[in-house]
């Protein structure tokens, strides 16, 4: 997302500055560990672009399925700038996975569209344990940067 093709962005363009911006933060408990440390690399990331820690509200919900609602919610508010979306779905032996990752992200993708509010969506959906944690990191640090530069593209708009 944030690599070394053409267009790519570093950490020192202006769409990056994330001073004075308010971004709220639902994520999933399900599988904690995994999202503890999306959440953790995300807040860390808004905090290096500049969005000061007071201007930063994190929510919890049980799992992915429940992120929307509380995302609704933080959206009526219109308060934010840019909201996040944190969870972690990993498939198992039954259809579940599926209903659960179509759903959750629907949901945030119409949260979204509806209040015309940038949402970066970090609910990963992986095989297994060992793919969420390698991406939990470096997924966490990419929706702050998607959070802060989607609410200054549509600030500038």
């Amino acid at each position: 997302m944030f690599g070394a093709d053409k267009g790519s962005v570093s950490s020192t363009d202006s769409r990056l500055n994330g001073k004075g911006l308010k971004v709220g933060i639902v994520q999933a408990r399900f599988n904690a560990g995994v999202t503890d440390a999306l959440a953790q690399s995300c807040k860390t990331e808004l905090l290096a672009l500049g969005v000061a820690e007071k201007d930063i509200e994190h929510l919890t919900v049980p799992g992915a399925l429940e992120v929307p609602v509380a995302l609704q919610a933080m959206a009526e508010k219109a308060s934010y700038d840019a909201l996040v979306a944190i969870g972690c779905i990993i498939r198992g032996e039954t259809y579940h996975f599926e209903l659960v990752a179509n759903e959750s992200g629907s949901g945030v993708t119409r949260i979204s569209l509806d209040y015309q509010l940038p949402i970066a969506n970090a609910i990963l959906t992986t095989e297994d344990m060992p793919q969420a944690i390698a991406r939990q990191v470096e997924k966490g640090r990419d929706a702050a940067r998607v959070a802060v530069e989607m609410a200054n593209l549509l600030e500038s708009m």
